[in-house]
């Protein structure tokens, strides 16, 4: 990297000499990879269902459009502090697996309780305790692979695409199954990728032995190198480097906000089936498989911020044409855009803290941005979602086109920078 912090105890900072620590012979990567790819498949069942169609079962149990945002919204915004502070207990521990274990149970016990509920404040409760465990198991799991990434030189993208192609298939079969058996059959869906987020848990390798050996790398558990001090994990937060990221990233991501709220709802509204509103989540991830599988390629011959422009250039696009309520055709074009302005988006930022952020910070740093993009930016755009669509529908993706804006000047100001992988 060219720019950015360079000296002193500064935890976002190039990682060349960790990488070669860390990099032995004789491990299996392609087990551990094997292992991280089911991790993904399953924590993405969860985010399959409930993306599309929990805000439908939610609107069947009784509650209002804005009830719905403030149940959207809640969550993200408790996770602000909450994923951050476990994922930090689990960078110091060392053993992620046991973390991500203790929360695949207990988002399954919540989600379980959830399918007995039908008034506000019960829901409210189970979706914010659920929602804490799903959010802070995907950052744990990007922190896995991150390890996988930097140690053995895995491709994070051929991982994670197993995720994105579980979403398809979640997204799916949760609109054939809705379609079928009605709303009540939402909850018990995400309890499904709850069990099978708990089930991979278990899957990966305990204890604090690298793959294949003494020497070899990635791991799942044990601490490796010095304890880490809630200090140096604050040391993230005055990087401008980090915090211009997290802005870029944050508003791109965070324009989202109207579709995953209210997307189904809208597409049902305007007289598209249940079936075709998952079909259309379904053709939006499967063009970001296709930049997944040849992300390592993509990021060494584009750059990883020239990729989060490139995603908020496209959200800007995306959101004034969806504000305009287009009709079925327009709206496949515009959901193939989705592998532009969350795949190209997402890619970029983790190649940018896989190469920048030291190894005993990933876990921290992972749960930031899951706080900023999914917490903070995500759930205000979310509540300005829920106060405006009751009265504005489809416009309210012309809001969404301003936050994207707001990303697409911070990501500039990154690439000017001259940080790039």
């Amino acid at each position: 990297m060219s720019a950015g912090p360079q000296k002193g105890s500064d935890p976002f900072r190039p990682r060349l000499q960790e990488e070669q620590e860390l990099r032995g012979k004789g491990s299996d990567p392609s087990r551990f990879a094997t292992r991280v790819s089911l991790l993904f498949a399953a924590v993405f069942v969860v985010a399959g269902t409930q993306l599309p169609y929990l805000p439908v079962w939610l609107d069947w149990v009784g509650l209002t459009p804005g009830e719905i945002a403030v149940i959207a919204a809640a969550p993200m915004v408790v996770r602000v502090a909450v994923t951050p502070a476990i994922a930090f207990v689990a960078d110091r521990s060392g053993d992620h697996r046991r973390f991500l274990i203790a929360l695949a149970w207990s988002g399954l016990v919540a989600a379980l309780v959830l399918a007995q509920c039908a008034s506000f404040w019960p829901i409210l409760l189970l979706t914010l305790l659920f929602a804490v465990a799903a959010s802070t198991n995907t950052a744990l799991a990007e922190t896995v692979a991150m390890r996988g990434v930097t140690a053995a030189g895995l491709d994070y993208g051929r991982m994670r695409l197993w995720g994105s192609l579980s979403f398809i298939a979640a997204s799916l079969c949760g609109g054939l199954v809705v379609d079928r058996l009605g709303p009540p059959a939402v909850v018990w869906l995400v309890a499904l990728g709850a069990a099978l987020t708990a089930l991979a848990a278990h899957g990966l390798r305990p204890g604090g032995r690298p793959l294949g050996g003494p020497e070899a790398a990635p791991t799942v558990g044990g601490p490796a190198g010095p304890r880490l001090r809630l200090a140096d994990a604050l040391g993230l937060l005055r990087s401008r480097f980090f915090l211009t990221f997290l802005l870029a990233v944050g508003a791109v991501q965070s324009a989202h906000a109207a579709l995953y709220a209210f997307g189904t709802l809208h597409w049902v509204a305007q007289g598209i089936s249940s079936g075709w509103a998952g079909a259309l989540w379904a053709i939006g991830v499967a063009v970001e498989i296709g930049l997944m599988a040849f992300s390592k390629a993509v990021v060494r011959r584009i750059g990883a911020a020239e990729l989060i422009v490139l995603g908020a250039a496209a959200s800007v696009t995306r959101w004034l044409a969806m504000g305009l309520d287009p009709p079925l055709p327009a709206l496949v074009l515009l959901q193939a855009l989705h592998g532009l302005t969350y795949g190209a988006t997402h890619i970029g930022a983790f190649y940018l803290m896989a190469r920048a952020v030291a190894d005993r910070h990933a876990g921290t740093a992972q749960a930031l941005y899951a706080a900023t993009t999914a917490g903070i930016a995500m759930g205000g755009a979310v509540l300005l979602s829920g106060r405006l669509y009751a009265s504005c529908g489809g416009r309210t993706y012309w809001a969404m086109a301003a936050i994207a804006a707001v990303g697409l000047a911070a990501s500039l100001a990154l690439r000017r920078r001259g940080l790039r992988v």
